[in-house]
């Protein structure tokens, strides 16, 4: 492969739920919404799947959709359980809100390089100190607002980790 062809290659970033439903959709919008804002977007593949089929097919939770409109992120995607045949291989970075979720996805990987791609959520976080992102499903309002300000503090992490490792890969 030609040394700027891979420069030209978007990122793909894939985020993992249990039921693809709330946090990982979330993290998916505000990762958009921040790689739009910066401009960058053409740059990025993003998208989020979950590690069990319950919710395949249906939207985001209507909870969680409300919670993020306040903040300007619509939820659009619609859930789908993790493919572990294409979705390994196609994405760089496939990234995990909870320890449960990390393992899982372990478990999936049929490769080393697969397992190089696992990150957790938090890995990123800049302001905060928590393990995973807490699901927020079974919880009151404070829960979805957590969540979201888990995601944003960590979804500018990861952009910024992205963006040192691109100017990284050009030298």
């Amino acid at each position: 492969m030609h040394p700027k062809q891979k420069t030209m290659d978007k990122t793909k970033i894939l985020f993992v739920c249990l039921g693809n439903i709330c946090r990982s959709p979330s993290a998916e919008a505000v990762m958009k919404g921040l790689v739009e804002k910066e401009g960058i977007s053409k740059n990025f593949e993003i998208d989020s799947a979950g590690t069990a089929a319950w919710h395949a097919g249906e939207p985001a939770d209507p909870r969680m959709q409300v919670h993020a409109r306040k903040r300007g992120y619509n939820l659009t995607s619609i859930s789908r359980p993790v493919n572990p045949e294409t979705d390994f291989d196609k994405f760089d970075y496939i990234i995990a809100m909870d320890e449960q979720n990390m393992r899982d996805l372990k478990n999936m990987a049929k490769k080393k390089e697969h397992l190089d791609k696992l990150h957790m959520m938090t890995d990123f976080s800049k302001e905060y100190n928590y393990k995973s992102v807490p699901d927020p499903y079974y919880g009151g309002e404070e829960g979805f607002e957590l969540v979201l300000d888990l995601l944003e503090d960590s979804c500018q992490g990861l952009l910024e980790h992205v963006s040192e490792n691109e100017q990284t890969n050009k030298k």
